[in-house]
């Protein structure tokens, strides 16, 4: 049967058609579009959740999700927790001559009950108890006299020292003391007032406390610098910065050490500019340890070492929020380093190992695959892996060169506890002190001296 259509109709039923096809085809890359935006969001969400965590990334671990299913970049050994066999052990030994001796003698026989009082005794065993007594406040008086010449009749007077200043004043320990429990156990101010009120029976003000600080930095200027020479002249330095609140803006706290000294400066940039400032020639004759912060990797040194804990930590979320083989590859190649290292003589380094020309022929064949289709993250990050290609590798050539900056990063944690006890630094120039201060006290625990002793040294000085 032949159905006849009029023409009208069969134009309108193809308008309709073509209408259709061009919905049908608007409805399909619409889907296309929302499905690669679905994919996106889940590879970015997988980052987040499933692998940037504080193990992976620079993510604080208070920022964790999931924390109960924490990995950890260390391989687990077969050594059993706690002191290692030639482990030098610390126990509490009794001093050889007491401050005081309390004895304890038998009046009576314990099987006849005779009186013993008249007979000799011999000490039978000792054990000491360790006491802090009471504090007292000690009031030192100083009198200036005057005397009149016999001769002549002038009568001469005698002066008070340099530092003593007003009619009532605090002693240079107390500023020890204020120095030692602001910037190393980091007590807040208010606390303070409390603790020398309940522990000394001492009234002190805030304002008074902040004085102190401000005179003891001072003194340590010169020591801060003579640091701040040193680290310039250091064969190798780790670098590293960190943020923290400065009276409610967001400041910076940056720092260079090595295994004897720390100089760690405030500052309200993060970039280059603080780096210019306090070495504004650079490093020239230094291995330069840092992470991949562009401003570290512009500072002029003699060669660059890229922090590997950082670079493991990225490879290892690539591995697990995105299954990628190329990092699971790349993270295997630089433990595979640092096991090598380990096994490196002092004499190793005199000539290059076949271990570490193997090592950079891995290198090599990594950063030359294809990395168009991976995922834009791990683009980025090979591609700065190609950049900084001749700085990966170079404590393997140099012993005293370590893989990671881990020195630099205790230096800067301290500024993270103090920010957590305090909340902020309320003006630069309490900042800044924190820094001249917490730098001396650094340094001295390098050095195994003590802190406040060190401190106690820096009070005898005139302020410059």
């Amino acid at each position: 049967t032949i159905i006849s259509i009029p023409l009208s109709e069969y134009d309108e039923i193809k308008t309709q058609n073509i209408s259709l096809s061009e919905k049908v085809k608007a409805q399909d890359e619409t889907i296309k579009g929302q499905s690669e935006k679905i994919k996106s969001l889940e590879e970015k969400i997988n980052l987040l959740v499933n692998g940037r965590k504080s193990h992976t990334s620079s993510t604080p671990p208070s920022h964790d999700i999931g924390r109960s299913n924490k990995k950890n970049l260390r391989t687990k050994s077969n050594r059993k927790s706690g002191g290692q066999p030639g482990h030098k052990g610390h126990n509490l030994e009794m001093k050889v001559t007491p401050d005081e001796v309390k004895d304890y003698i038998p009046e009576f026989c314990d099987a006849c009950k005779s009186d013993l009082r008249n007979e000799s005794s011999v000490v039978n065993d000792r054990r000491q108890e360790i006491i802090i007594p009471p504090v007292i406040i000690h009031y030192l008086e100083h009198r200036t006299h005057s005397r009149t010449c016999s001769c002549c009749g002038v009568t001469s007077t005698a002066q008070f020292p340099d530092h003593i200043k007003a009619p009532i004043q605090y002693g240079t320990g107390i500023a020890d003391i204020v120095s030692y429990l602001s910037v190393y156990q980091y007590i807040p101010y208010k606390r303070m007032v409390a603790m020398f009120k309940d522990l000394f029976n001492l009234p002190i003000s805030e304002g008074t406390i902040d004085n102190m600080l401000a005179r003891s930095a001072q003194k340590a200027k010169p020591a801060y610098t003579a640091l701040q020479v040193q680290i310039q002249e250091s064969e190798v330095v780790g670098a590293d910065e960190t943020g923290s609140s400065i009276n409610g803006k967001k400041g910076w706290f940056h720092t260079w050490q090595n295994e004897m000294v720390t100089f760690i400066v405030a500052s309200l940039n993060r970039g280059y500019d603080t780096i210019k400032t306090y070495f504004p020639d650079g490093f020239p004759s230094t291995i330069y340890v840092s992470d991949c912060w562009a401003a570290q990797l512009k500072t002029l040194a003699f060669l660059h070492q890229l922090c590997l804990v950082h670079l493991l930590r990225e490879l290892t979320n690539f591995a697990d929020a995105l299954s990628c083989d190329w990092s699971k590859e790349m993270k295997q190649l630089f433990q595979d380093a640092i096991v090598l290292k380990h096994q490196l003589n002092e004499s190793d380094y005199d000539q290059t190992q076949p271990a570490v020309l193997l090592l950079e022929t891995r290198l090599d064949e990594l950063l030359a695959m294809d990395y168009s289709k991976r995922h834009r993250k791990i683009k980025a990050f090979t591609k700065r892996l190609i950049k900084n290609r001749q700085s990966i590798f170079t404590f393997l050539y140099y012993s005293n060169v370590p893989h990671h900056n881990n020195g630099a990063e205790r230096a800067i944690r301290t500024i993270k506890v103090k920010t957590k006890v305090s909340g902020q630094f309320k003006c630069e120039e309490g900042a800044n002190r924190f820094a001249v201060l917490r730098s001396i006290i650094d340094t001295a625990i390098k050095n195994s001296k003590n802190i406040f002793e060190e401190l106690a040294n820096l009070a005898q000085l005139s302020p410059t």
